[in-house]
């Protein structure tokens, strides 16, 4: 399988190295060409446009920020779907409304093209070591061709069913991550004002019933505050797609959207 890869910034540019490293013949395009100097010394190649890219690959892995970055990337006459042959496969890793998934798999469809929604967790770290959590949904025939190219720099790769379902998982995990960024963050200022040292109670919680990723990312990168610079508007977006999600599906978020939001509020990232 010949595989093109769009989006090579902290998490993505590992994944499409793992592809490289994996084997595979690996075609890539940057909108910023400093992210291809990383490459400079492996056999991928580089493509001027997503169009050149699609028309020499059979399953093209697209990494990018947000919607409109997934639509930029696959419309238009430079774009993926102008010039992919039938039979190709466009996997999103882009974390985005499953709407834009289903979209894109409309227009891919009627040039015989298929649509996988796969987006990840665990960072570049985990990439460079090959044990991203891929969330994948789509047809299993699908799916399955493109397992092997994911085993490059995935474990776990899960199928979670119908197009939608992987990103709709992956708003469900960052909603409950910010929920308890806020939980966290709150418990760690009464500890302080309690007169426990905070990093001492991140010690004793971290190996104890009310631990969580979100403590202990609170400890590694010095704070909310600091945590809101680098993710912040990243998760207020993805908190309201999931809630355009239960609103469409006439659901609440109850508590754990409440507790996500005042996570927002203290970031300065209200939803």
């Amino acid at each position: 399988m010949r595989v093109g890869f769009i989006g090579l910034g902290s998490q993505g540019g590992p994944m499409a190295r793992r592809i490289v490293e994996g084997g595979y013949e690996t075609t890539l395009w940057a909108r910023r060409p400093a992210t291809l100097e990383a490459f400079a010394d492996t056999k991928a190649k580089v493509a001027e446009s997503p169009a050149e890219l699609a028309a020499a690959s059979d399953l093209v892995c697209v990494c990018v920020v947000g919607d409109a970055d997934v639509d930029q990337i696959a419309s238009g006459d430079r774009g993926v779907l102008a010039a992919m042959k039938p039979g190709g496969v466009i996997a999103i890793h882009s974390t985005v409304h499953p709407n834009t998934c289903r979209e894109l798999a409309n227009q891919a469809a009627a040039k015989g093209i298929s649509v996988v929604d796969a987006p990840v967790s665990g960072g570049g770290g985990a990439a460079s070591e090959g044990r991203l959590l891929v969330m994948v949904g789509g047809d299993a025939d699908v799916v399955e061709r493109c397992r092997p190219v994911f085993a490059t720099y995935a474990d776990p790769i899960v199928h979670l069913g119908e197009l939608g379902s992987g990103q709709t998982t992956k708003l469900l995990n960052n909603l409950l991550f910010t929920a308890h960024l806020g939980t966290a963050a709150t418990a760690l200022s009464l500890a302080g004002a309690l007169g426990v040292d905070p990093d001492r109670l991140t010690e004793v919680v971290s190996r104890s019933s009310g631990n969580s990723f979100a403590l202990n990312a609170l400890g590694g990168i010095g704070g909310l505050d600091r945590l809101a610079g680098v993710a912040g508007s990243l998760l207020q977006k993805d908190a309201r797609l999931l809630v355009d999600l239960a609103d469409r599906a006439g659901a609440g978020g109850g508590a754990v959207l409440e507790a996500a939001d005042a996570a927002l509020g203290l970031m300065g990232h209200p939803r």
